[in-house]
This record gives C-alpha cells, structure tokens and sequence, in this order.
C-alpha cells in the first residue's frame, strides 16, 4: 500500500525534513526527523536534514527545497510561525497552515471553537497571576488539570488532588506561558485519534488506547520508556469507535486542520462519553509514537506513512 514509483520520488525534488528547533520538546523533534530523513531516503527521495534551531532562515532559503517535511513540536515550528516563513519563501510543507497551527498549539483557542461548534471538551478557567484559585478549585472541582496552554508533550503538566497543591502547579505552569489553563479532570480511559487528510476526504486510523503506569502519560513515559502500554485498535464497542473518530475528525476540520494530525479524547468512565482534550498540528514520529502506530494497524508502514505525508506538502495562501 502506498507504493512510490522511483518516478515520483525524483519529482518530490530536493526535500528538507526539518527537525530539533528552539522549544522544549527538541529532544524529541531530533528523533522523529532522524526517523522521517532515513524513512524517505529509503524510499529514494533526495532528502535533507536542516535544524531551525541552528541554522537561519536566510540558510533555509538558500537551501532552495522543493518542500519540506515538518517534523519539528512545539513553540516556533508547531505554532504557526515557521509555516509563516515557508509560505512567505514559496516553499510547500507538510502539515496544517499558519492560522490552524497556531490555533491548534493555544489550548485555550482550541477549546474556544471547540465549544462553539458544539464538541465536547472538559469545562475550564483561564488563570493570571491576580486569579482566585481558591473560586476555580471550587468551581471544577478537585481533582483538576493545571498546564501552560503552549506547551506539548504534558511539559509543565500537574494534577492537583489537594488544594493546597495548587499554588506550586500554576507557579510550574506560569513558568512557561503567560496565561495558565485550569481544566476540570476527567476520570477514564484515554485516546488518542491519528488523522490524514484535508477537508472532506479527512479520515480517522484506527483508534489507540493508552494505558500509562498509575494513569501518569508523562515526557518520560511517552518517549523513554516501555512501562505505558498500547491497544490498536482500541478495544471498544463499534458504534462508539465511530463516533470517537467522528467527532476527532469534527474537531481537526473545526480547526482547520490539513494533511495530518492527531487528536487526544478522554472516555469518561460513569457515562462513556468521550471529551477532547487537545490537537496535535506536527504529531510525534519516534519509535514510541502514535500516528505510525495506528498507521500499522492499517497496513501502513513507517516509510508509507512518511510518504503520505510529504504528498500532502503544499503552500495554503492563495495568492
């Protein structure tokens, strides 16, 4: 499936898979872009390591690509700003545009269209330095989600159980953004929904369940160990597969979202309703990440997938 004739991997042209950056999650960025560089020369596309992190945009564009494959996460690379540059060099690139990159990387934002196209996503506050966290503990009850709204990677992440914990996890959280993001906590089971596509022809893979040690999905165990286990496809009634994928599918579109993704979805427990959490605009591709892993339940091997991904590299301005 998703074969590549030697043809059109000439005429991809000169490819840069841009990867390690400026945010926190670099560590992270170095190894999704080292496995996307080997994938695509496997399958015999001219492609070519550059790090934004290093190098300038004068330096990108005299590297003269024909597109490019981000595979960079976080702030200056998933937020819309990078896509900004490569749309004002005229250099086609993988992924969603300027606006849903940077919609997508601010939960808040996120939850804002959410909510106004009528998806389910847990109640929350936004939280400054002058806030009562005293009135929000009260108002989404304990336990609660206290994170930086544009970070990835459950960096800057606490779950408060006691009230008198939650000084210390806005402080954490405050460290990194400006504003603070306080979420009512739902207890269940959770996803995470791989998506390909634009528009209409948007599909969900195959959905994976993700069981981490003492309920904690943290940096550590998402990238660096094998204590957290996987189920794909998730092991869940068939009408409520479909609509998980529904409504992940609603809400990448709602944000404008292209060429792929991958949306999080907590199944709450005493009612089996699913809640979105958050999208992901330039997903994880490490050996321990999610979109390959639901690409394999498909028939879809690492190498396809980097493949069908880089088909998708546009520029989304008209002009």
């Amino acid at each position: 499936m998703n074969t590549i004739t030697p043809e059109e991997a000439k005429a991809f042209g000169k490819v840069g898979v841009l990867y390690g950056g400026r945010s926190a999650e670099r560590e992270v960025s170095n190894m999704s872009g080292s496995g996307v560089l080997a994938a695509l020369r496997s399958k015999g596309v001219d492609a070519h390591a550059f790090d934004p992190g290093q190098r300038s945009l004068a330096e990108l564009a005299a590297e003269k690509f024909d597109r490019v494959f981000i595979a960079l996460h976080g702030r200056y690379g998933e937020d819309g700003s990078l896509q900004g540059a490569l749309e004002l060099l005229g250099v086609p690139y993988t992924g969603s545009g300027v606006m849903a990159s940077s919609v997508g990387m601010d939960k808040i934002t996120t939850k804002i269209v959410w909510l106004n196209a009528g998806l389910p996503t847990p109640r929350y506050a936004v939280l400054h330095a002058q806030s009562d966290l005293a009135a929000t503990a009260a108002d989404l009850g304990l336990p609660l989600i206290v994170k930086p709204p544009h970070e990835g990677s459950t960096i800057g992440i606490t779950k408060v159980s006691e009230a008198d914990g939650f000084q210390a996890a806005y402080d954490k959280a405050a460290a990194l953004d400006d504003a603070v993001l306080a979420e009512e906590f739902v207890t269940g089971r959770e996803f995470t929904i791989a998506i390909l596509g634009s528009g209409a022809a948007a599909r969900a893979l195959p959905v994976v369940e993700i069981v981490a040690p003492e309920g904690n999905y943290d940096y550590q165990n998402k990238y660096f160990t094998d204590d957290t286990q996987y189920f794909c496809p998730a092991v869940l009634p068939d009408a409520l597969t479909a609509e998980m994928q529904r409504i992940a599918v609603e809400a990448y579109r709602a944000l404008g979202c292209e060429g792929w993704g991958r949306v999080d979805v907590l199944l709450r427990e005493r009612d089996q309703k699913p809640f979105l959490l958050e999208v992901n605009t330039s997903p994880g591709m490490t050996s321990h990440s999610l979109v390959p892993m639901a690409a394999r339940a498909e028939g879809m091997s690492y190498e396809d997938l980097c493949v069908e991904i880089l088909r998708s590299a546009r520029l989304k301005l008209k002009g």
